[in-house]
């Protein structure tokens, strides 16, 4: 395993009044545990307000848990803020607009003394080429790029740490329909490429059906139900998780 979960719960108290009187708590994950293989591919599926991306920030150590924990292998993650990576839903807001593209990209290089002098440019040069983009963008900033460009972007950052884990948080859900499946598909093969281990949330059954190998299903906080995400396709043993196939059928 990569990472185990334990337990994992996390509350949000509601607070009401002018003094911030706690009137009761928002159990957004509460007691869910799952491990992850590596160089696999595990889902997290569930609608909106499931608590799957409050998982994901637990994971990532972006809020603390209530209580539980998060255990990585330390002889595979021996550098977290190098070998766990994220790629967030919406590439406009992930790119600083007054950088240019050979900055963004360096920045991992430069933070993780990976590369410097004349080998970065280079090395910035390889990581685009890598996600399908041209070396004559360096100069450029955010603002000129599609969506689904920005998103290319944004993974040759994630990939410039040479990282071990990466958390992908609906990647492709705010990329037009014809753009989605071509970046799913570079997601596939940079995995294999690189020997790496993806934990992908989404609220897209076809998504994850294509993408992973294990999944769990979220609901309310709450996991319904975990396993190999094919027999989970095949043979769903919640009414849940039914529901969800159902309306991704409809």
């Amino acid at each position: 395993m990569i990472l185990e979960a334990k337990d994992i719960k996390k509350y949000f108290a509601i607070e009401r009044g002018a003094f911030k009187k706690e009137s009761g708590i928002v159990k957004a994950v509460d007691g869910i545990s799952f491990g992850v293989e590596e160089f696999k591919t595990m889902g997290i599926v569930g609608e909106s307000g499931s608590g799957k991306t409050t998982l994901a920030k637990i994971i990532l150590k972006l809020v603390p848990p209530t209580s539980g924990e998060v255990i990585f292998n330390r002889e595979i993650i021996k550098d977290f803020t190098k070998d766990v990576q994220i790629i967030f839903q919406n590439p406009y807001n992930s790119l600083d607009p007054k950088m240019r593209i050979l900055d963004l990209i360096s920045e991992p290089l430069l933070v993780h003394r990976m590369a410097q002098g004349i080998n970065l440019k280079s090395r910035v040069t390889e990581l685009l080429q890598m996600v399908g983009l041209e070396a004559n963008i360096l100069n450029r900033y955010p603002i000129e790029f599609s969506g689904g460009q920005r998103q290319r972007i944004c993974i040759a950052r994630a990939l410039a740490s040479e990282p071990k884990l990466i958390v992908l948080d609906e990647p492709i859900s705010s990329l037009d329909l014809t753009i989605q499946w071509s970046i799913l598909d570079l997601f596939l093969r940079l995995k294999d490429r690189f020997k790496l281990t993806y934990i992908f949330i989404s609220h897209n059954l076809a998504v994850i059906k294509h993408i992973a190998d294990s999944v769990i299903v979220m609901k309310n906080g709450l996991l319904i139900e975990q396993g190999d995400c094919r027999d989970i396709f095949d043979h769903p043993g919640n009414s849940y998780t039914k529901q969800l196939l159902a309306a991704a059928k409809a």
